[in-house]
Protein backbone atom coordinates (compact mmCIF):
# COMPACT_ATOMS: atom_id res chain seq x y z
CA UNK A 1 0.00 0.00 0.00
CA UNK A 2 2.98 2.54 1.04
CA UNK A 3 5.21 1.49 -1.55
CA UNK A 4 2.13 2.18 -4.16
CA UNK A 5 1.23 5.42 -2.64
CA UNK A 6 4.67 6.74 -3.14
CA UNK A 7 5.24 5.14 -6.87
CA UNK A 8 1.56 7.54 -7.34
CA UNK A 9 3.46 9.97 -5.80
CA UNK A 10 6.31 10.11 -8.58
CA UNK A 11 4.37 9.45 -10.97
CA UNK A 12 2.50 12.33 -10.62
CA UNK A 13 5.72 14.56 -9.90
CA UNK A 14 6.77 13.33 -13.69
CA UNK A 15 3.81 13.81 -14.89
CA UNK A 16 3.88 17.39 -13.72
CA UNK A 17 7.63 18.01 -14.64
CA UNK A 18 7.09 17.01 -18.25
CA UNK A 19 3.91 19.21 -18.85
CA UNK A 20 5.03 22.57 -17.43
CA UNK A 21 8.66 22.47 -18.40
CA UNK A 22 6.94 21.15 -21.90
CA UNK A 23 4.58 24.15 -22.26
CA UNK A 24 7.61 26.32 -20.91
CA UNK A 25 9.62 25.21 -24.15
CA UNK A 26 6.54 25.84 -26.04
CA UNK A 27 6.03 29.32 -25.12
CA UNK A 28 9.36 30.50 -25.57
CA UNK A 29 8.71 29.72 -29.35
CA UNK A 30 5.22 30.38 -29.97
CA UNK A 31 3.01 33.58 -28.27
CA UNK A 32 0.48 31.98 -25.59
CA UNK A 33 -2.98 32.29 -27.03
CA UNK A 34 -4.15 34.09 -23.92
CA UNK A 35 -3.86 33.98 -20.35
CA UNK A 36 -5.72 33.02 -16.91
CA UNK A 37 -6.46 36.13 -16.40
CA UNK A 38 -7.77 36.90 -20.06
CA UNK A 39 -10.15 34.06 -19.67
CA UNK A 40 -11.48 35.63 -15.88
CA UNK A 41 -12.31 38.95 -17.11
CA UNK A 42 -14.33 37.13 -19.96
CA UNK A 43 -16.10 35.30 -17.19
CA UNK A 44 -16.27 38.63 -14.86
CA UNK A 45 -18.11 40.22 -17.53
CA UNK A 46 -20.24 36.98 -18.24
CA UNK A 47 -21.76 36.86 -14.45
CA UNK A 48 -21.68 40.16 -14.00
CA UNK A 49 -24.10 40.85 -17.31
CA UNK A 50 -21.58 42.41 -19.24
CA UNK A 51 -21.66 39.85 -21.98
CA UNK A 52 -20.35 42.71 -24.87
CA UNK A 53 -17.46 43.13 -23.02
CA UNK A 54 -14.36 42.13 -25.69
CA UNK A 55 -10.67 40.72 -24.63
CA UNK A 56 -8.15 42.80 -26.85
CA UNK A 57 -5.29 40.95 -27.12
CA UNK A 58 -2.33 41.03 -30.27
CA UNK A 59 1.12 39.62 -29.87
CA UNK A 60 3.23 41.72 -31.14
CA UNK A 61 7.30 40.55 -31.84
CA UNK A 62 10.01 42.23 -30.04
CA UNK A 63 11.42 44.17 -33.19
CA UNK A 64 8.77 45.31 -33.61
CA UNK A 65 7.87 46.80 -30.18
CA UNK A 66 9.20 50.37 -29.87
CA UNK A 67 12.16 50.50 -27.17
CA UNK A 68 10.75 53.15 -25.61
CA UNK A 69 8.09 50.72 -24.29
CA UNK A 70 10.73 48.02 -22.54
CA UNK A 71 12.54 51.35 -21.27
CA UNK A 72 9.29 52.12 -19.40
CA UNK A 73 7.90 48.97 -18.14
CA UNK A 74 11.85 48.20 -16.54
CA UNK A 75 11.54 52.00 -15.23
CA UNK A 76 8.26 51.39 -13.59
CA UNK A 77 8.37 47.93 -12.29
CA UNK A 78 11.59 46.65 -12.23
CA UNK A 79 15.04 48.58 -12.65
CA UNK A 80 17.15 45.59 -11.58
CA UNK A 81 15.52 43.19 -14.21
CA UNK A 82 18.59 42.69 -16.33
CA UNK A 83 21.47 41.69 -13.44
CA UNK A 84 18.64 39.63 -11.19
CA UNK A 85 17.86 36.08 -11.48
CA UNK A 86 14.24 36.31 -11.23
CA UNK A 87 13.48 37.35 -7.98
CA UNK A 88 14.91 40.75 -6.25
CA UNK A 89 15.61 39.82 -2.63
CA UNK A 90 16.67 43.31 -0.86
CA UNK A 91 12.99 44.23 -2.52
CA UNK A 92 11.13 41.45 -1.23
CA UNK A 93 12.78 41.76 1.97
CA UNK A 94 12.03 45.01 2.38
CA UNK A 95 8.11 44.68 1.31
CA UNK A 96 7.99 42.04 3.56
CA UNK A 97 9.33 44.33 6.81
CA UNK A 98 6.51 46.60 5.44
CA UNK A 99 3.67 44.39 5.83
CA UNK A 100 4.57 43.60 9.28
CA UNK A 101 4.46 46.77 10.29
CA UNK A 102 1.30 47.48 8.81
CA UNK A 103 -0.22 44.27 9.97
CA UNK A 104 -2.02 43.25 6.90
CA UNK A 105 -3.68 47.61 6.15
CA UNK A 106 -1.86 47.70 3.19
CA UNK A 107 0.21 45.22 1.70
CA UNK A 108 3.00 46.01 -0.78
CA UNK A 109 4.08 43.78 -3.31
CA UNK A 110 7.45 42.96 -4.63
CA UNK A 111 7.11 41.19 -7.68
CA UNK A 112 9.68 40.99 -10.51
CA UNK A 113 8.87 41.20 -14.25
CA UNK A 114 9.41 37.55 -14.30
CA UNK A 115 7.51 36.99 -11.47
CA UNK A 116 4.57 38.69 -12.78
CA UNK A 117 4.84 36.98 -16.31
CA UNK A 118 5.17 33.54 -14.18
CA UNK A 119 1.70 34.32 -12.72
CA UNK A 120 -0.12 35.72 -15.65
CA UNK A 121 0.56 33.23 -18.47
CA UNK A 122 0.77 30.24 -16.38
CA UNK A 123 -1.40 30.17 -12.79
CA UNK A 124 -4.81 32.44 -11.61
CA UNK A 125 -4.65 35.78 -9.94
CA UNK A 126 -4.03 35.28 -5.90
CA UNK A 127 -1.86 35.54 -2.98
CA UNK A 128 -2.63 31.98 -1.56
CA UNK A 129 0.95 30.07 -0.54
CA UNK A 130 0.19 27.01 -3.38
CA UNK A 131 -0.08 30.20 -6.02
CA UNK A 132 2.61 31.64 -4.81
CA UNK A 133 4.88 28.47 -4.57
CA UNK A 134 4.37 28.02 -8.07
CA UNK A 135 4.98 31.27 -9.22
CA UNK A 136 8.53 31.06 -8.00
CA UNK A 137 8.78 27.44 -9.74
CA UNK A 138 7.99 28.97 -12.97
CA UNK A 139 9.92 32.02 -12.60
CA UNK A 140 12.51 29.84 -12.19
CA UNK A 141 12.15 27.24 -15.33
CA UNK A 142 11.83 31.29 -17.36
CA UNK A 143 14.38 32.70 -16.57
CA UNK A 144 16.05 29.47 -17.35
CA UNK A 145 14.75 28.42 -20.71
CA UNK A 146 13.47 31.58 -22.01
CA UNK A 147 15.94 34.44 -21.09
CA UNK A 148 15.65 37.94 -20.31
CA UNK A 149 14.69 39.27 -24.07
CA UNK A 150 11.76 36.60 -24.19
CA UNK A 151 10.47 37.56 -20.69
CA UNK A 152 10.43 41.15 -21.62
CA UNK A 153 8.55 40.39 -25.11
CA UNK A 154 6.07 38.26 -23.53
CA UNK A 155 5.35 40.71 -20.24
CA UNK A 156 4.75 43.49 -22.45
CA UNK A 157 1.99 41.66 -24.82
CA UNK A 158 0.34 40.07 -22.11
CA UNK A 159 0.17 42.58 -19.48
CA UNK A 160 -3.06 43.62 -18.47
CA UNK A 161 -3.54 47.36 -19.55
CA UNK A 162 -6.93 48.60 -18.61
CA UNK A 163 -10.54 48.21 -18.77
CA UNK A 164 -12.57 50.80 -21.25
CA UNK A 165 -16.18 51.00 -22.20
CA UNK A 166 -16.56 47.07 -22.16
CA UNK A 167 -13.08 46.41 -23.20
CA UNK A 168 -10.38 44.45 -21.71
CA UNK A 169 -7.28 45.68 -22.86
CA UNK A 170 -4.29 43.46 -22.57
CA UNK A 171 -0.67 44.31 -24.15
CA UNK A 172 1.35 46.71 -25.99
CA UNK A 173 -0.35 45.75 -29.96
CA UNK A 174 -4.11 46.06 -28.29
CA UNK A 175 -3.19 49.22 -26.18
CA UNK A 176 -0.96 51.07 -28.82
CA UNK A 177 -4.25 50.73 -31.44
CA UNK A 178 -7.40 51.03 -28.81
CA UNK A 179 -5.05 54.51 -26.89
CA UNK A 180 -2.81 56.19 -29.25
CA UNK A 181 -4.30 54.84 -32.73
CA UNK A 182 -1.12 53.20 -34.08
CA UNK A 183 1.29 50.71 -33.78
CA UNK A 184 3.25 49.65 -31.16
CA UNK A 185 6.52 50.84 -32.85
CA UNK A 186 5.35 54.26 -33.39
CA UNK A 187 4.99 55.01 -29.30
CA UNK A 188 6.62 57.65 -27.96
CA UNK A 189 8.23 58.52 -24.43
CA UNK A 190 5.72 59.74 -23.06
CA UNK A 191 2.86 57.35 -24.75
CA UNK A 192 5.20 54.53 -23.13
CA UNK A 193 5.17 56.29 -19.77
CA UNK A 194 1.71 56.63 -19.27
CA UNK A 195 0.72 52.89 -20.44
CA UNK A 196 3.64 51.68 -17.67
CA UNK A 197 2.38 54.45 -15.04
CA UNK A 198 -0.93 52.63 -14.87
CA UNK A 199 0.42 49.17 -14.08
CA UNK A 200 0.27 48.95 -10.84
CA UNK A 201 -4.04 49.35 -11.08
CA UNK A 202 -4.73 48.89 -14.75
CA UNK A 203 -8.60 48.66 -13.49
CA UNK A 204 -8.16 51.57 -11.57
CA UNK A 205 -6.44 54.21 -13.32
CA UNK A 206 -6.94 54.70 -16.97
CA UNK A 207 -4.57 55.96 -20.31
CA UNK A 208 -7.47 56.90 -22.00
CA UNK A 209 -8.39 59.49 -18.95
CA UNK A 210 -5.30 59.65 -16.99
CA UNK A 211 -6.11 61.25 -13.27
CA UNK A 212 -3.95 63.72 -11.52
CA UNK A 213 -1.79 60.78 -9.92
CA UNK A 214 -1.38 58.76 -13.04
CA UNK A 215 0.17 62.25 -14.66
CA UNK A 216 2.34 62.81 -12.06
CA UNK A 217 3.42 59.07 -12.29
CA UNK A 218 3.72 59.12 -16.03
CA UNK A 219 6.12 62.50 -15.77
CA UNK A 220 8.59 60.68 -13.45
CA UNK A 221 8.52 57.21 -15.16
CA UNK A 222 9.75 59.26 -18.38
CA UNK A 223 12.67 60.81 -16.12
CA UNK A 224 13.68 57.19 -14.74
CA UNK A 225 14.10 55.89 -18.29
CA UNK A 226 16.89 58.17 -19.20
CA UNK A 227 19.02 55.38 -17.19
CA UNK A 228 17.50 52.34 -19.24
CA UNK A 229 18.78 53.33 -22.82
CA UNK A 230 19.88 51.24 -25.56
CA UNK A 231 23.27 49.86 -23.36
CA UNK A 232 20.35 48.46 -20.79
CA UNK A 233 18.70 46.70 -23.22
CA UNK A 234 21.55 45.27 -25.06
CA UNK A 235 22.36 43.80 -21.97
CA UNK A 236 18.93 42.18 -22.11
CA UNK A 237 19.07 41.24 -25.35
CA UNK A 238 21.84 39.07 -24.68
CA UNK A 239 20.64 37.09 -21.67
Amino acid sequence: MIKRFFLAIVRATIAFLVVTIGIVVLYKFIPPPLTPLMVQRKAEAVFSGEEHTAVHYDWVGYDDVSPMVFQAVIAAEDKKFVNHSGFDWDSIERAMAYNERKQGKKVRGASTISQQVAKNVFLWPGRDWIRKGLEAYFTVLIEFIWGKQRILEVYVNIVEQGHDDGNAIFGVGASAQYFFGKTPDKITRDQAALMAAVLPSPRRFSVAHPSKYVSGRRSFIAKQMGGIGRGYLKKVEEK
